[in-house]
């Protein structure tokens, strides 16, 4: 295994009184370290629940199948890199672990102190009655409960200032309603690093915010990844925004990911009519007239025997009716789920 994160096959279905629908449909990607992936769709595609599958959040009664395999971290590197130099056999076990696979228990090893999450809403995620400062101390109480309170305490003024919170002390004392919407943000950046993870997951975390605090979370989030080595999922329906924060983007369509590749391509030159639509109907300087794609994004329990876009897609011919396309190669490191290409 050689990249920070390698997600292969996953699928998430969900019961509802109609039966059995797949808001998850068999989405592969990688993330190296210090990399971050663009993950773009309308409202309902599926962005979300990806992120609390990877997360081990989803609700009661979900089924999921495929591989997460987050890859060792630092210690099991070096345990490695001794194996290898006294001739061993590796210890521990080659590709990583399966996020998919932990029960409840492993989890909470896990969740904030190998992976971690920025939610999209900060006002509910965070406790309204309890002290910013108190908040981060408990994230990093729940992975290094030996830290005497003092250690803690400074930890946790350590992470609000890495998070660019101006007066961490007097923040820390707080609480969330005391905080503009840029600063709570901030906050939330500042829990989710606090215990020291390695994947880094932001759910649309610029939602609600003014243009310019917009520009100065995005410029935190990316100099956090560079400076800390995180590999960085970030999900948004912002296609300005994957542009200033993205290596690769992934564009995702009724549960399936339907184009991926390098970020300024697949902008500059999409290959897959949503995308294409998506770019179109995106506000710029250059274009005064949108061109809104018909139709709505389909229900997962009616969606259409081949692909999911056909029924919206103005390019469509007989063939995407019959069966739902594979992922064809468009160029060495871009794909697209048509049949166009």
């Amino acid at each position: 295994m050689t990249s920070l994160l390698e997600v292969r096959g996953l699928t998430v279905e969900l019961p509802t009184p109609a039966g059995w629908v797949r808001p998850v449909n068999e989405v592969s990607f990688d993330i190296d370290a210090s990399e971050s992936l663009g993950l773009v769709g309308e409202s309902g595609s599926g962005k979300t629940m990806l992120a609390l599958a990877l997360m081990g959040l989803l609700p009661p009664g979900a089924r999921v199948e495929g591989q997460a395999l987050l890859g060792k971290d630092r210690n099991e590197v070096e345990e490695v890199k001794e194996a290898k130099e006294k001739g061993a056999r590796e210890p521990g076990v080659a590709v990583g672990k399966n996020l998919l696979a932990l029960n409840e228990r492993e989890w909470r090893a896990v969740r904030g102190g190998e992976i971690a999450m920025v939610f999209q809403e900060p006002m509910t995620s965070l406790n309204p009655v309890m002290r910013i400062g108190r908040q981060i101390e408990e994230a990093i109480r729940a992975h290094e409960s030996r830290l005497a309170a003092g250690d803690v305490k400074r930890r946790a003024a350590e992470a609000l200032r890495r998070a660019a919170i101006p007066e961490p002390e007097v923040r820390a004392e707080q609480f969330p309603h005391q905080l503009s919407g840029g600063l709570r943000q901030r906050a939330m950046i500042a829990m989710a690093l606090a215990a020291g993870p390695r994947f880094l997951i932001a759910d649309e975390p610029t939602t609600a915010l003014d243009v310019t605090v917009q520009k100065q979370i995005l410029d935190l989030l990316d100099r956090l990844r560079r400076e800390l080595r995180l590999g960085l999922l970030f999900i948004t329906h912002d296609l300005g925004v994957v542009r200033q924060v993205a290596d690769r983007v992934a564009v995702m369509y009724a549960g399936r990911i339907i184009e991926e590749g390098p970020a300024r391509q697949v902008l500059a030159s999409p290959r897959h009519p949503y995308t294409q639509g998506l770019l179109n109907a995106s506000p710029t300087l250059e274009r005064g007239k949108l061109s809104p794609i018909p139709g709505s994004v389909p229900q997962l329990t009616a969606l259409p025997p081949g692909c999911a876009f056909e029924p919206r897609c103005s390019w469509r011919r007989a063939e995407c009716v019959a069966a739902v396309p594979d992922l064809r190669v468009a160029d060495p490191s871009h794909t697209a789920r048509c049949v166009l290409v």
